[in-house]
């Protein structure tokens, strides 16, 4: 299908726009009140995700309702250790919770890769959201990042610093070694399926890359982004490791074709490190979105400076918090078109 607006998918190509391409993290999510009116009718954060119907509308609210760029597929990271044999719950005002962790090789063989039949309400999805769009902007596909997905497998549930992912990591490289690679395939049968599905773009998160340092990521963890980046083809692939500057010239060197900022990391540094080869998206701090509409403009005017007029993708350092004003977010996203056109 023809694309209307095609600037994100230019400028992740490092080809010459008219003006920055802008999409938020965590757009179609708790910001607008629309989503959550969608979300109490569910009756659950989970049965949201897996109804194609309602998670095709509130995709494309911030794209009525906010202006963007591109939609993003409303789902979750976890939908894929749930497809591996390990459920979660959504716990209201704590987050995700999995009953069960990997604690012990045996766990990890009771996985299994997963499949179209697991995660096809996904895929259904997708199908009809590009329906809808009918062209109009891009749809972005994404997955949890290996390391992310084997940290919350092994914790359970959030946490500051993940100690208990990070020991086993250490202590029992074989057991990390065989659930990175099953999440691995897992991820990028995934992907792929999105992409066959209707999605133009795939971002990988990678929330929790800052736990480890630099050298522990390039050494333990890059080697499964990297391969995700070089089996996955059909659609550029953003992947964004929050939290640590230190891997950001190893990014660089990976297949993937967009690099994602967060708000910490230095611009100028970032594009050196990264090389001329890699769009950079990023990278306000999501923060800046409570201070006035001014501020917001002239936050967002001094940040595509530093970026330039290519190869930039605009959008925050992270996902945008829960109690942002919407009307703060749309002063954003037009100021960055405003600002780059």
């Amino acid at each position: 299908m023809h694309l209307q607006n095609d600037l994100l998918i230019r400028a992740a190509r490092g080809e010459n726009t008219e003006r920055t391409p802008v999409w938020i993290m965590r757009q179609a999510g708790r910001i607008l009140k629309e989503y959550r009116e969608v979300r109490q009718s569910a009756g659950s954060f989970i049965d949201l995700v897996k109804n194609p119907e309602l998670v095709t509308e509130v995709t494309l609210q911030p794209v009525d309702i906010l202006g963007v760029d591109a939609a993003i597929i409303f789902s979750d990271i976890l939908v894929i250790p749930e497809a591996m044999g390990l459920p979660y719950e959504m716990v209201e005002s704590k987050g995700p919770v999995f009953p069960k962790t990997i604690q012990t090789y045996e766990d990890v063989k009771a996985l299994r890769i997963a499949t179209e039949n697991e995660l096809d309400y996904v895929f259904q999805a997708i199908r009809l959201v590009k329906k809808e769009l009918n062209g109009r902007v891009p749809l972005i596909g994404f997955a949890g990042a290996p390391w992310t997905l084997f940290c919350y497998m092994i914790e359970g549930k959030g946490s500051k610093d993940f100690s208990k992912a990070r020991k086993m990591l250490i202590q029992d490289s074989g057991l990390s070694k065989d659930l990175l690679d099953i999440i691995t395939d897992s991820t990028i049968f995934y992907l792929r399926a999105q992409i066959d599905a209707g999605a133009n773009l795939v971002q990988i998160f990678d929330s929790w890359a800052g736990v480890l340092s630099g050298e522990q990521y390039e050494t333990l963890i890059l080697p499964y982004v990297q391969r995700i980046c070089r089996e996955v083809k059909g659609a550029p692939i953003t992947v964004f490791a929050k939290g640590n500057p230190g891997v950001r010239a190893a990014l660089g060197k990976t297949q993937c074709d967009v690099v994602g900022l967060d708000w910490t990391m230095s611009i100028t540094e970032s594009r050196i490190l990264v090389g001329p080869d890699k769009t950079l998206q990023g990278n306000m701090d999501p923060a800046m979105l409570y201070g006035s509409f001014d501020e917001i403009k002239k936050a967002t005017k001094a940040m595509l400076k530093e970026f330039g007029p290519r190869r930039h993708i605009a959008n925050l350092g992270h996902g945008v918090y829960p109690d942002t004003d919407p009307d703060k977010v749309k002063c954003f996203i037009d100021a960055v078109k405003e600002f780059s056109s």
